[in-house]
């Protein structure tokens, strides 16, 4: 059954009702309380990198509504993030500035800016800083310099590719290939740790995320040797990691629920990516229709919105939402 028209703006409506507050109660910002009921004690509690996500969600929205009111509610959003991280942009952990930078670079694209604003130069310097020939290449996870990772240097690669700097872009994406791709799953391992030799140890978890960021960087550089190695991607994803049912498994709470959700961001693109193969292309856009048709089936009415599985014991996770908002934004944009 085709997925309905009004699903991806539900979830929109939803997470803004259940979850979207003023950034330390400051009028003219936003911000994401990390639980639905929100904790008593919501200034102690807000994730940078969620926040960053929430971003991007209501750019896809502006994307797709552009008379909506999404984009007053994203720079609102940028304003409280500002704001609640002490009045500055860096934290300390280079996967989250990167999906910040990431953010901020596709509101600065929707607003039709000729140069970056400052707050986004000041990020990608920060990423450029990180990435050093230590253990090889790569990108540092965070400001200790001892784990460089698929999910500080995929993101990263996004980035620079995305302001122009292919060939910096291009080298972390042969870092990925050469120290962190898995021959026997076809899939992206999480990272190399420094352990006092060059080379480093590599630990070899797998997460739906790097999948997805390692795809979009692929795309985002292009050229036939990447979309091939793209193409091989979409498809061990589709062997490897979805289900016998063609669906996408899905985390319900913390940084994991977001997972999936961000692999679906990079699927979608990839779905309409120039040169892709049109058959890997169908197998993109198949994962996403799966996927958003079993979250929309199962949803459940509450408080006058719509929450989405994983159903959760407890407290509703903001990350669990804002994937499922974030995959039902990509099937409709990919259709």
């Amino acid at each position: 059954m085709p997925m309905p028209d009004d699903a991806a703006p539900e979830a929109a409506r939803s997470v803004r009702r259940l979850f979207a507050r003023r950034s330390l109660r400051i009028p003219g910002t936003r911000l994401g309380a990390i639980s639905f009921p929100a904790p008593q004690d919501s200034r102690s509690h807000w994730h940078y990198w969620w926040q960053a996500h929430y971003l991007d969600c209501l750019i896809d929205e502006h994307l797709r509504d552009p008379r909506g009111d999404a984009m007053a509610e994203a720079r609102k959003l940028a304003r409280g993030i500002w704001l609640r991280n002490g009045g500055r942009w860096r934290n300390a952990y280079y996967d989250d500035m990167a999906w910040l930078a990431l953010a901020l670079q596709r509101l600065d694209q929707v607003e039709e800016r000729r140069r970056p604003r400052h707050r986004e130069r000041l990020l990608g310097d920060t990423l450029r800083s990180a990435h050093t020939q230590e253990l090889g290449g790569g990108v540092f996870w965070n400001t200790s310099r001892d784990y460089k990772n698929t999910a500080s240097t995929a993101p990263a690669a996004i980035f620079f590719a995305r302001a122009g700097e292919t060939a910096r872009a291009q080298e972390l994406l042969d870092w990925l290939r050469d120290r962190l791709h898995d021959t026997g799953t076809g899939l992206y391992l999480d990272g190399v740790r420094a352990d006092g030799s060059v080379e480093g140890t590599v630990e070899r978890a797998i997460y739906t995320y790097n999948q997805g960021t390692v795809l979009g960087a692929l795309v985002a550089v292009g050229g036939p040797r990447n979309l091939q190695h793209a193409a091989d991607l979409v498809e061990a994803i589709s062997r490897t990691v979805a289900d016998g049912d063609g669906v996408l498994p899905m985390g319900s709470s913390g940084d994991g629920g977001l997972f999936t959700g961000i692999l679906a961001r990079y699927l979608a693109v990839a779905a309409v990516a120039p040169g892709l193969r049109a058959d890997v292309a169908a197998t993109a856009r198949s994962l996403l229709e799966r996927t958003a048709d079993r979250i929309w089936s199962q949803r459940l009415q509450v408080d006058r919105a719509t929450l989405f599985p994983p159903r959760q014991d407890g407290p509703v996770s903001l990350s669990s939402q804002l994937q499922a908002w974030m995959i039902l934004e990509a099937e409709r944009a990919c259709r």
